[in-house]
């Protein structure tokens, strides 16, 4: 589009992660024998790589299991701002943690940044690795006194920040809050180059590694693998996986939900002042630059909402687009992407032991599209954890604080919202007679009295599944933007044909003959 928001050459036909598209990582065998290992990592994302790492370097034999390829969840689709402004989120913080833990989560963002900077080293132009102020605004006045209440929770917690009338973008702003000194980067160069270093020090890595649900945890730590029944024998595990491949009666799958977001990469005809820029508004819109080709892309960002609800998924693709054409105009779009990650009940991540009585089982979850530098501070407690070290965040982030307010209330809403959405899919009266459906589209229908999935490929092929979710039952949605079956209870997603693309379920929807 350009600035008058008419259509130039539109969004990609298929969605495409720019950091996916710009790196080349190495790939690496599926687990096939029993094996042992001094810790074993379930996830190889940014915060299972970086935990592996700080262990493989103490001289720990680790290993890294991935139900798929290395770096292709969330930290492969991220906006990749590697900041400690995090929304409105001090002031929330401060109100229900205290002053001094709301201090102790900006100081341990703080030093996640650091530790990034620190592993950059002098590889800045090769990770992209750029000094940028942070903005969190507002163009609507009745949200101006949320803002307003922000900084006086930063000056009360000597959080360097600055009121802004105005942006360097033409946004026409109500108020604006301004944290000097932030970073962005490549977050996949900036991995392949952690992951280099963790294979250095002997670390091992396994992809389409799925681990069963169960552990065993009376001695040693065993897992095992779905395909092949394979062991992983440890003294420790930790739970990376986003969602967490092991409960243990931590009750997780009520005390989680899932949210998804997109973004678009554009090539603007404005030039970008810098800066990197989230609204407080919704629908919310995130913006920074990239480099791609020698040119500067925009990155912009927002259109939350809670995965498999919302709008027709490709129109939220196309509400960023006119955003960024009324904005800067917009030569050409040649990335789309959209990723999802898991937010807790009272926004503060879970790092730490998986219950109160384990001792051998960690997890990290729950960072609320921040895991940039949360993952490198949730590394640092876990490998603590595992070290028996003392760490000064652990407490604050431990998965088994629980306050009555609101965490009660959020915990009996949402599950509530889980109930909801498991029946609703149960009694769903709207059904597309298959027949219908036309090249690259897909419906809910009726296949021998029951509810089923359709999708037709371009060829004209009929793929129909069962729309039962294999985690806890829960009735999948068509994501059209993506292409691909959405549980809206637990975030699991699967392929048109039923493949897991994402936990936490283990097991494939099943496929139904769409003769019968």
């Amino acid at each position: 589009m350009n600035e008058s928001g008419n259509l130039k050459q539109g969004l990609p036909q298929y969605p495409e992660s720019l950091w996916r598209a710009t790196s080349e990582l190495p790939s690496f065998d599926r687990l096939a024998e029993d094996i042992q290992a001094d810790v074993a990592v379930v996830g190889g994302g940014i915060t299972g790589i970086t935990t592996a790492y700080l262990l493989a370097k103490e001289g720990m034999d680790v290993v890294v299991l991935e139900a798929g390829k290395i770096l292709n969840g969330a930290t492969g689709f991220t906006t990749a701002k590697v900041t400690a402004q995090h929304g409105l989120i001090y002031h929330e913080f401060e109100k229900h943690f205290g002053a001094e833990n709301a201090r102790k989560y900006y100081e341990g963002n703080r030093e996640a940044i650091e530790f990034i900077r620190d592993m950059v080293g002098e590889e800045e132009q090769e990770c992209g690795l750029k000094l940028e102020d942070a903005y969190i605004y507002t163009e609507d006045e009745r949200s101006l006194s949320k803002l307003e209440d922000e900084l006086k929770t930063y000056e009360k917690l000597s959080i360097p920040g600055e009121w802004m009338d105005k942006l360097p973008l033409p946004i026409p702003i109500q108020g604006a809050i301004k944290m000097p000194g932030q970073y962005q980067f490549h977050p996949l160069q900036y991995m392949k180059r952690l992951t280099e270093r963790f294979l250095k020090l002997g670390g091992r890595i396994y992809e389409y590694t799925t681990i069963d649900e169960q552990a065993e945890t009376s001695g040693p730590v065993i897992l095992q693998t779905t395909r092949g029944n394979h062991k992983i024998t440890c003294n420790f595990a930790v739970s990376a996986s986003h969602f967490p491949f092991y409960d243990g009666k931590g009750m997780y799958f009520a005390r989680l939900h899932v949210e998804r977001s997109y973004a678009i990469a554009v090539k603007p005809e404005t030039a970008y002042p810098g800066g990197m820029y989230l609204s407080i508004d919704q629908p919310v819109r995130s913006l920074r630059s990239a480099s791609y080709q020698g040119e500067d892309l925009v990155i912009v960002g927002g259109e939350n909402h809670k995965t498999g609800k919302g709008i027709s998924t490709y129109k939220h693709y196309e509400n960023l687009e006119l955003f960024a054409g009324k904005l800067l105009g917009t030569k050409e779009i040649p990335y789309r992407w959209s990723t999802q990650d898991l937010v807790t009940l009272d926004n503060l991540p879970y790092i730490g032991s998986l219950t109160p009585n384990e001792d051998k089982i960690f997890v990290a979850t729950g960072f609320r599209k921040w895991g940039m530098t949360t993952s490198a501070l949730a590394a640092h407690i876990l490998a603590d954890k595992v070290l028996q070290r003392k760490n000064r965040y652990a407490q604050l982030f431990s998965p088994s604080r629980f306050k009555v307010d609101p965490s009660l209330k959020t915990l009996v809403v949402q599950n509530a919202g889980v109930v909801k959405d498991f029946i609703a899919g149960k009694v769903d009266l709207k059904h597309t007679d298959p027949s219908k459906l036309g090249p690259g589209e897909a419906a809910i229908v009726r296949h021998n009295g029951q509810r089923a999935g359709a999708f037709k490929d371009e060829a004209g092929n009929l793929h129909m599944v069962d729309t039962t979710c294999t985690h806890m039952g829960c009735e999948v949605e068509w994501n059209e933007g993506e292409r691909s079956w959405d549980c809206p209870c637990h975030g699991s997603r699967y392929t048109f044909d039923g493949e897991v693309l994402e936990g936490p379920a283990i097991e494939p929807l099943k496929k139904l003959n769409p003769d019968d």
